[in-house]
């Protein structure tokens, strides 16, 4: 059963360091989470705080399996980071800690029913990162996707809840998995060419295979007969039914966090309609959406036009 939360804090008011904590994690969230930043401004100010506190628990992962350490050292400081999230689920992080992450990712574990098992998860994709791991088929793919974003849907899920006698939100947690995994593959499309020219390819082998592009593409130039907008095409359809899946999710939330939610994911619908309508884009660098359409999507999402959109369609389809 998904989390039902309304309202603000179960807790009493945080204390001066705990507040301290969550003020570096909304720093990190606001230098460095472009999209996401864009969501979580919605938000009631302890659903902010503790979506901050994810944040940042999780781009620390990130940036170890993303750095320049060499692989050994990467793989000993994930187990120091996953040691580190073991106190936090135990409750062995007190206010004092020296690690304002820890603090306010221990004190938000104690406000909302943050499932604390999911970034568990998100470490063992980026182990995935760090050894190199390939994907054959979409399936195999899917799995890495599930542990590094649909893990991040459901502890999002965990601060969000659901609301109170929404329908059908014992499928919310499938659902916020399955979003995760539409922004994913959507953000694999974005950053093709990076990735390749830092010596990864997660698109499937047999998706490459398929459309001719098997030989790589890190300097943005395709093999003779290489057919990338056929490729992308396919990747961008495949999205297409994990978002529309995925926003069943938005009826179940409250106002602001559903705003949260749909403001975040617009974010990325828009982007993967530019790499549909120029597949090569992505070739010749990372594709984005200026700050002024960021904010005319936070804002369609407050005001509920996109869970209202959502539900014509589904409606115009049961029909």
């Amino acid at each position: 059963m998904s989390p039902t939360v309304e309202g603000s804090a179960h807790t009493t008011a945080p204390s001066a360091p705990v507040l301290a904590a969550y003020s570096y994690c909304e720093a990190i969230t606001g230098a460095q989470a472009r999209n996401f930043a864009y969501g979580i401004r919605l938000l009631p100010t302890d659903k902010r705080q503790a979506m901050s506190a994810l944040y940042a628990f999780s781009r620390r992962v990130d940036d170890i399996g993303d750095g320049t350490l060499p692989a050994d050292a990467k793989l000993a400081r994930l187990e120091e980071t996953r040691a580190l999230l073991g106190r936090v689920r135990d409750g062995q992080v007190d206010e004092d800690d020296t690690d304002p992450v820890a603090v306010a990712l221990t004190h938000a574990a104690r406000r909302f029913p943050i499932p604390l098992g999911g970034l568990d998860e998100l470490i063992d994709g980026v182990l995935m990162d760090v050894r190199g791991e390939t994907y054959e088929t979409w399936e195999e793919l899917e799995a890495y996707c599930r542990c590094v974003a649909g893990a991040i849907g459901r502890l999002s899920l965990g601060v969000f809840g659901t609301a109170a006698g929404a329908a059908g939100a014992e499928r919310a947690s499938d659902h916020a998995d399955t979003l995760g995994l539409a922004l994913q593959l959507t953000n694999i499309l974005r950053d093709v060419r990076e990735d390749a020219g830092n010596g990864r390819t997660y698109l499937p082998t047999e998706d490459l295979a398929k459309f001719g592009c098997d030989e790589g593409f890190a300097d943005g130039r395709l093999p003779a007969g290489a057919d990338f907008a056929g490729l992308v095409h396919h990747e961008v359809r495949r999205a297409r039914a994990l978002f529309a899946e995925g926003y069943r999710l938005l009826p179940m939330l409250d106002r602001r966090s559903g705003a949260c939610v749909a403001a975040m994911a617009g974010i990325y619908r828009r982007l993967l309609d530019r790499i549909e309508r120029e597949p090569e884009a992505v070739l010749r660098g990372r594709v984005t959406l200026p700050p002024h359409e960021k904010a005319y999507v936070a804002v369609r999402g407050l005001s509920g036009l996109d869970a209202r959109t959502v539900a014509r369609r589904r409606t115009r389809r049961t029909a």
